[in-house]
């Protein structure tokens, strides 16, 4: 076998790639772009193997504030209401939340099929559905799989800290593009947001959500107990073995 198909075959079998995108969102955001900015990125973003995703990810005031926050760079916020899950590229809303709606959208300068809260491509839309068995589309859905796309760039244990760094900003800039690289410019040179909108946007949302989960977790905590069943009833009997009666 002549030396360079046999590297060509080692190449396949190790899981590389002679050519092509880095990752699923670099090959769905290559026609996003328009005609004036169809350029192959001039760095690629390399991600390191990661274990496997967890079916559910947990949704912490943390992590809720960084999915906030994404939102509100991809413009999608529409001051917290499940309407922007529903917003395709250009502004434009779809109806059914069964499966992403592949639509591709023009405005004066691009076209995309991004959709929904986080403007998934459909491409990366496909890889994650797989990674993961997400039945739908809908909130809950997108929710998990934009944690999918924030672990699979390296960025979950950032994002648990409770700080949008640059570097956190950075990680996520090649997977959505209003995010700001560490030289404060778009990945794909569209639009973006900068470090300190965002940083500010994202302090406020997280100071809020802990204020509303320390009102919740103090509720709890202070709520009366009622006093022990000491009588001969049946429903004092039933409590003393089983535990509290639930009846109303």
């Amino acid at each position: 076998m002549p030396n360079l198909q046999r590297r060509h075959l080692l190449l396949a079998f190790a899981g590389l790639s002679l050519a092509g995108p880095a990752s699923a969102s670099e090959a769905s955001r290559a026609w996003q772009l328009g005609p004036e900015a169809r350029v192959a990125p001039a760095r690629v973003a390399m991600m390191t193997p990661l274990p496997a995703a967890p079916r559910v990810f947990a949704i912490t005031p943390e992590r809720r504030a960084l999915l906030n926050t994404i939102r509100y760079a991809e413009g999608t916020w529409a001051n917290g209401q499940e309407v922007g899950y529903r917003i395709l590229f250009g502004g434009s809303l779809f109806d059914s939340l069964d499966r992403h709606p592949n639509r591709v959208m023009r405005t004066a300068r691009y076209a995309s099929a991004a959709a929904g809260a986080y403007q998934f491509m459909p491409f990366t839309w496909d890889m994650v559905t797989r990674a993961m068995g997400i039945p739908d589309f809908g909130p809950e859905s997108q929710d998990q799989a934009a944690l999918f796309l924030v672990q699979r760039r390296g960025a979950l244990h950032l994002a648990d800290r409770g700080e949008l760094s640059p570097d956190l900003a950075a990680r996520l800039a090649p997977e959505w593009a209003s995010f700001p690289t560490l030289a404060g410019r778009s990945f794909y040179g569209q639009p973006v947001k900068r470090l300190n909108d965002l940083r500010r946007f994202y302090e406020q949302n997280l100071a809020q959500l802990r204020d509303e989960a320390a009102a919740v977790w103090e509720d709890v905590a202070i709520r009366q107990v009622p006093p022990a069943c000491t009588d001969a009833s049946l429903s004092c009997q039933l409590e003393r073995v089983g535990g509290p009666s639930t009846a109303p």
